[in-house]
């Protein structure tokens, strides 16, 4: 078994290593009842450790759900899985043990209510059989996704020493993993599962608390930053402050007279997942205390983790005394960025559970949205802080008076009562002290240990990680004992809006010229798109629709030369690619590898296209009935310049280009799209937000490196956030455009500043037009 790790080992916080990821390999393994030997790995490397608790979640032989707390440590590749806290416990031996391997994948599934709390669980399994799969879950949003960095931290230094080369015997263990018809030992199968039987007939299991005892007292690790990373055009004006709450205005998008947007913003004394964990929480004693519309709320429907169905009541004498009852039902969607805000989307909604009621008049609760985001802790405090933003759409009808006057019939309606929603909270969060160090199940550290791999015996832990978790967790006697400390227990009850000020914070100086990173030596071709027309157009001009077009880089923030001293960003520069064309398919299924159909441009135009000195291919493929792939193609006029980061990412590998694979999405607005402001565009523009985004850590990519081009295919359905996303912009796609931007993160010096690789501009794409492409020749054997 593994060494109790020492006292003298630095501690940091979770979230000063690794990027954020919503992904991460690992699997598991058979009860090992000791250790040693010898393994791979070098003595007097330094290894990260990462341990804390968690629940661990499945379904027993005799097919009764439990929810386990159990100490997950994880050291290097190797996982390990205890009941008690081994630094408290010295000598106590691992239930569960495992390495952390290439195939095996890392799932945020969402929220869900377990017994009598709501935890967040992550889901394993092996993206070669998925069948086989187990899940672990945490108190809060923030703490998944600090288990998620974490096995992405462990995932990339299992693929180092597989890229290194190590032993020839760790290469064949990373190589084979796993068997996956086996299974852990099943000791007195039949006895375990009647004393089960007898246990879950005493009452149901409930979940442990423990108090968390991070490393560091900051708030996450997150710090404040821009709001996004694409300019944006929101005038926001703040017309009346209430209680320490900010009231905005929309006044560039109010002009059209047929609706306005607002926003409330107030700075809360917590950090962003007690807010959030307030603001979804349903149970009506919290809400009576601080939300005086929607506080009788009921669950009708959850769906996928990230998405649910709200009906609720209010009596309106508390705004006026003259109407009948209320009732309404809204939907909830909420999602977390890389960068650890939490975005939640309320639309108006129906359902069939709930049909117009006798007594009350059902009525329609405004779009809204809810950003929340962690900010740096004041001077000499390490209390966390966070800004909360609400923003909603509503009738121009009251408030012009409202805001010159302070009475005003607009202080006893709907919109008014939603934007006191964020004083309330802050208040009640204020009145709360509990609530600022709220208890928590989960809590995780981390070590920098100068320990060897040696520690663990390869011919031991030779199964992935996965398959012990995925295991009946009630077939071993290891898992019955003290299993009585669960019972009588409760889970204790748990975007920032700075927009982009263009005019006030928008750094002047443009990036650098990025030819640099195209070899001097050859001379640059010169590159005719009348020779290489695909299924979408190309526009004219911006009245043209469905068709595409190449923005400029200056719509678009990237790090400048000093980002690592000041965190400084830059207007950016001229795209170093030409996008020389977009196709716009309708698949029956998620296509890979596409650049190899005998209808892509690359195979249609070969000859043409062999001429080019290199060409990117972005396959993005759109989860839908029937799914899509939006096709991208970028051309270099020289080939790449050898030792460039754009070199690098080319020729490179994949664990590589998943940590620098970035884009920047941007919802613009056109003229004629006004009138959409009421109807719920801005909300899609806040849903996809203008955040960079790693993509190789969101979803799962995959790369063709062949003859003269580099293919990149994106699953977006692989991540249910994305695929909530991109659902809902689907529903707007043929009245909105949106411009993407792709680029190479930037991380060393020398690599400063960033360059934009390539954009292009959506322009409202119609749905009907994609043309139809079957699967044929595209698994062809590369070269």
């Amino acid at each position: 078994m593994a060494e109790t790790p020492a006292t003298s080992h630095h501690r940091r916080s979770l979230s000063d290593f690794g990027a954020v990821s919503l992904g991460g390999f690992f699997g598991g393994g058979e009860d090992h009842k000791g250790g040693g030997g010898g393994g791979g790995g070098g003595a007097g490397a330094s290894t990260f450790e990462y341990f804390g608790w968690v629940y661990h979640l499945g379904i027993n032989s005799i097919g009764h759900e439990y929810c386990h707390l159990r100490f997950l440590f994880i050291r290097g590749k190797y996982v390990e899985m205890y009941k008690r806290d081994p630094h408290e416990n010295p000598g106590i031996k691992p239930i569960r043990r495992g390495v952390v391997g290439p195939t095996l994948m890392l799932e945020e599934v969402g929220r869900r209510k377990v017994y009598y709390g709501d935890v967040y669980v992550l889901r394993f399994y092996n993206r070669l059989d998925e069948s086989k799969k187990g899940e672990i879950a945490c108190a809060t949003a923030g703490e998944a996704q600090k288990w998620l960095e974490a096995f992405d931290q462990s995932k990339q230094q299992a693929e180092y020493e597989l890229l290194r080369g190590g032993s020839a015997r760790n290469k064949l263990s990373m190589e084979t993993e796993i068997n996956l018809d086996v299974h852990r030992p099943r000791v007195r199968r039949y006895a375990s599962g009647l004393k089960r039987l007898i246990k879950i007939g005493q009452g149901p299991e409930v979940l442990l608390s423990q108090s968390s005892n991070r490393a560091n007292g900051g708030p996450d690790g997150y710090f404040e930053r821009d709001g996004g990373d694409a300019i944006e055009t929101y005038q926001w004006k703040c017309v009346r402050t209430i209680n320490g709450v900010r009231i905005f205005e929309d006044v560039a998008n109010s002009e059209s007279g047929k609706g306005v947007i607002v926003k409330a913003v107030g700075v809360i004394e917590a950090s962003a997942d007690t807010a959030f964990e307030v603001l979804l929480n349903l149970e009506k004693h919290q809400r009576y205390e601080w939300d005086m519309l929607t506080g009788d709320l009921e669950l009708l429907d959850s769906y996928d983790g990230h998405y649910d169905v709200v009906y609720g009541t209010f009596d309106p004498r508390y705004l006026t005394r003259w109407h009948s009852k209320r009732d309404f039902i809204f939907s909830r969607q909420w999602f977390r960025g890389q960068d650890g805000a939490y975005t939640i989307l309320h639309f108006p909604a129906v359902h069939k559970k709930k049909p117009p009621r006798s007594g009350y008049r059902r009525t329609k609760i405004n779009p809204s949205t809810w950003e929340i985001r962690n900010l740096n802790s004041s001077m000499g405090s390490d209390s966390p802080r966070c800004l909360v933003t609400q923003m909603l759409e509503m009738n121009s009808a009251g408030w012009g008076r409202w805001k010159k006057s302070h009475c005003s019939k607009f202080e006893r309606s709907v919109p008014y009562a939603l934007l006191c929603q964020v004083g309330g909270m802050k208040e009640y969060i204020g009145a709360n002290p509990a609530l600022k160090c709220a208890s928590s199940t989960t809590f995780v550290q981390s070590k920098l240990s100068p320990v060897s791999n040696a520690d663990y015996n390869e011919s031991d832990v030779k199964d992935e990680f996965y398959d012990a978790i995925s295991t009946d967790s009630s077939s071993s006697d290891d898992e019955e004992s003290d299993d009585d400390a669960l019972n009588n227990k409760v889970l204790p009850s748990l975007l920032f809006e700075t927009e982009l000020e263009a005019k006030l914070k928008l750094k002047k100086t443009s990036a650098t010229d990025a030819n640099k990173e195209l070899d001097s030596e050859v001379a640059p071709i010169t590159i005719d798109l009348s020779q290489f027309p695909c299924s979408c157009p190309k526009g004219k001009d911006d009245a043209d629709t469905n068709c595409w077009s190449t923005p400029s880089g200056k719509g678009f923030m990237i790090r400048g030369k000093n980002y690592l001293k000041d965190n400084s960003k830059v207007t950016g520069g001229e795209p170093l690619l030409n996008l020389i064309g977009t196709d716009w398919f309708k698949v029956d299924k998620a296509m890979d590898n596409i650049a190899l159909h005998p209808r892509c441009l690359v195979q249609v135009h070969s000859e043409a296209g062999k001429k080019l000195p290199f060409v990117l291919v972005i396959n993005l493929q759109v989860p839908a009935k029937p799914n899509y792939s939006l096709v991208l193609y970028y051309a270099a006029d020289r080939p790449p310049k050898p030792d460039s980061l754009f070199s690098k990412f080319v020729d490179g590998n994949d664990m590589f280009r998943n940590t620098r694979f970035k884009l920047i999405p941007s919802i613009v607005e056109a003229c004629s799209n006004r009138e959409l402001i009421v109807q719920g565009y801005w909300m899609v523009k806040r849903a996809v937000g203008t955040k960079a985004c790693l993509l190789g850590k969101a979803v799962t990519c995959k790369y063709l490196r062949q003859d003269n081009f580099l293919e990149i295919d994106v699953d977006i359905g692989s991540s249910s956030v994305a695929r909530s996303v991109i659902g809902l912009v689907l529903g707007y796609v043929t009245s909105i455009v949106v411009d993407l931007a792709i680029l190479i993160e930037a991380r060393e010096e020398e690599e400063l500043p960033e360059y934009i690789l390539g954009t292009v501009r959506l322009n409202r794409l119609k749905l009907e037009s994609a043309v139809h492409l079957e699967e044929a020749a595209v698994h062809q054997e590369e070269e």
